[in-house]
């Protein structure tokens, strides 16, 4: 094999010497384990060492050659008095994707041979005009190394790339990582490293980082009594509402309930370990925090909005590359100068030139459509397909369990229809793979990417940190797919709903009394505004019409973050209270601040929600019927 395939891939390849360097050292000595920044070649050349690579160990005795690619962790612990050694960094590629990740490690038959190369290569790499003469013998060490390799092939231990990638995911699981940010970190296309994983592992890297995590947060649930929020940052979800519904889509139950209901079961559950690996692997606990997105920034803080760093934006158009652009310029759709209309909503026109393609306006200008797709992938909107008769190929993680699916009795067998496509930006090799004949996607950094896979519509879903009206939002839906009729009709079956709450509530709510509507976290006390809030606040102020505060109507946002000592400044006679953090909420209303508010004096305070997994997260047509009966029963003191 290194005869043939290796002397191939050397001989083809593109090759730069970075660094060459003699290091002697001392038993004793503290060192710290590091990132390979390069692939190397290292040549013991005297005493004795434990040389750690990832989680392979080698003895080192006199002479021994290791190499490794890029990103493996190393970790040197002499053994004897002094250990001495040379290590050459290099990179080298084959047509801008690097091939030379293996390690492997082995005693060579003919020391010395690769000893003087190493020696002169050293002398001679700080000399300028040298380097030619250097890299010449680069090429005659690797020659070297390879015959060697060849003679004693069986006796080679090598970790594969699939080994290297676990590896880094067990070290580094609490960072941000992308398939992009693993592909650049092992240099290789995204493609490439994915499918070299699969064929090892049986499942996608991503598919094993999320698995890794939620193991650890599952025996951190068991076995700490450190509260979810604290858990979902340890193990890399700095948005716990994200955390929690994934965290119930793998599991089968919510990170609240796996305390209660599975603390007794022996603490010998399945393990990230136990997936298909090598046994040589332990568990690396480490803290960091992570930058997964959600899509209401209350503070900047807690709840966030759908909005991708400019790293993973830059990351994942790299998997956009020239393979994608090939494969598949021929859906992408074509979109003009001209602008839409200045509340971003979406219009609908006839397309001129086919029968088959209507023209949609967004806030990007105008998009040629097919007339009914039948291949939609979204990042958004789940409900308002669905009550629009659409059953997307792909959709956002998020989307795939939504807190009305359940109440609202959308079939199991419909969803399981849906491509789960991760985070934003969606899974962009996933999304090719589907072949979509339509994507929306309601985050403006992201749209740049789908455009290179297929036709793309824009149609955010937040307009800073407002949304827009949602009937107006399912109109904008509706008009992609040239169904008005449709919306319009549901839309005026759900007034008359509304028109029979307001019936039933007359009365209810004096004149001159007003109601508010907050919501706690760890951190702050956020007062939902009467237009553009989220969390049932359409549905108590617009299309209920109770009266808000007139600090309700003033505010600029969406919402206003106070301190807990100004909260009753705020607050009308009537207070709905969306339960988004239950300890924070519970919290809160232990105070003596919230106890000597008059509401709450007079019994006229409303808990609603469940921990972000209910009716009142989304917009769509499904959740607003549903927020509609729960707010009714409530002010009607009829709520199971």
């Amino acid at each position: 094999m290194y005869k043939s395939n290796e002397i191939l891939l050397w001989d083809q390849a593109t090759v730069k010497l970075l660094d060459v360097r003699h290091i002697e050292r001392v038993q004793g000595e503290i060192l710290h384990k590091y990132k390979i920044p390069a692939s190397i070649f290292l040549l013991s050349v005297q005493g004795s060492a434990q040389v750690q690579l990832d989680h392979s160990e080698f003895s080192f005795t006199g002479f021994q050659v290791l190499h490794s690619g890029k990103g493996a962790t190393l970790n040197i612990v002499p053994t004897s008095k002094n250990f001495v050694y040379y290590i050459i960094y290099y990179r080298a590629w084959i047509q801008e994707e690097d091939l030379f990740q293996s390690q492997y490690c082995f005693s060579p038959d003919a020391p010395i041979l690769l000893y003087n190369k190493m020696q002169l290569m050293y002398q001679k790499w700080n000399e300028q005009e040298e380097r030619l003469n250097v890299k010449s013998l680069f090429y005659q060490f690797i020659h070297q190394v390879l015959k060697e390799l060849h003679r004693k092939e069986t006796e080679v231990k090598q970790t594969s790339v699939a080994v290297q990638v676990i590896t880094y995911i067990q070290e580094y699981y609490a960072e941000p990582i992308t398939l992009d940010s693993l592909a650049e970190v092992f240099n290789f296309s995204a493609y490439h490293l994915s499918s070299l994983f699969k064929e090892y592992t049986g499942m996608s890297p991503i598919d094993y980082l999320i698995r890794f995590r939620l193991e650890l947060a599952t025996e951190l649930l068991m076995t700490t009594d450190a509260s979810v929020g604290e858990i979902s940052a340890s193990v890399g979800y700095k948005d716990v509402y994200y955390f929690s519904r994934i965290f119930k889509k793998r599991k089968g139950v919510s990170p609240a309930h796996i305390r209660t209901k599975e603390s007794q079961r022996p603490k010998v559950a399945e393990s990230p370990l136990n997936f298909t690996t090598s046994s040589i692997f332990e568990p690396i606990v480490q803290q960091y925090i992570n930058n997964d997105n959600h899509y209401y920034n209350m503070e900047k803080g807690e709840l966030h909005m759908f909005k991708m760093t400019k790293s993973q934006t830059t990351a994942a158009l790299l998997l956009c590359g020239s393979l994608l652009l090939g494969a598949c310029s021929s859906g992408t759709g074509t979109a003009t100068k001209e602008q839409s209309n200045g509340n971003g909503t979406v219009n609908q026109a006839t397309s001129e030139e086919s029968t088959n393609t209507r023209i949609v306006s967004t806030p990007k200008g105008d998009v040629e459509v097919p007339a009914e797709p039948k291949r939609v992938a979204a990042d958004q909107y789940m409900g308002h397909l669905l009550k629009l008769g659409i059953v997307p190929i792909g959709a956002r993680t998020f989307m795939l369990d939504e807190g009305w699916m359940e109440k609202a009795d959308i079939p199991k067998e419909t969803i399981e229809k849906i491509e789960d496509l991760g985070d934003f930006p969606l899974n962009l090799e996933k999304l090719t793979m589907l072949d979509p004949d339509l994507i929306i996607g309601s985050i403006d950094e992201n749209i740049e990417q789908y455009e290179k896979i297929g036709t793309t519509v824009f149609l955010p879903y937040w307009e800073g940190l407002k949304t827009a009206g949602p009937l107006d939002k399912f109109r904008s839906v509706s008009k992609i797919f040239g169904k008005e009729k449709e919306a319009e009709e549901w839309i005026t079956e759900y007034e008359q709903k509304v028109a029979e709450a307001k019936s039933k509530l007359a009365g209810v709510i004096k004149e001159e009394e007003t109601v508010s509507i907050v919501q706690f976290s760890q951190k702050a006390v956020y007062v939902l505004a009467a237009k553009g809030g989220n969390y049932g606040s359409s549905t108590i102020y617009n299309m209920l019409q109770l009266p808000p505060t007139e600090s309700a109507k003033n505010m600029a946002e969406g919402f206003e973050s106070i301190s807990l000592e100004v909260l009753p400044e705020y607050l009308g006679d009537y207070v709905f209270v969306y339960n988004g953090d239950a300890d924070a909420t519970n919290k809160a209303m232990e105070s003596n601040i919230w106890k000597g508010i008059p509401a709450v004096k007079n019994g006229k305070v409303y808990l609603y929600g469940d921990n972000y997994h209910d009716e009142f997260v989304m917009e769509d047509p499904f959740s607003l019927e549903l927020q509609l009966d729960t707010i009714v029963n409530l002010l009607l003191g009829t709520s199971k």
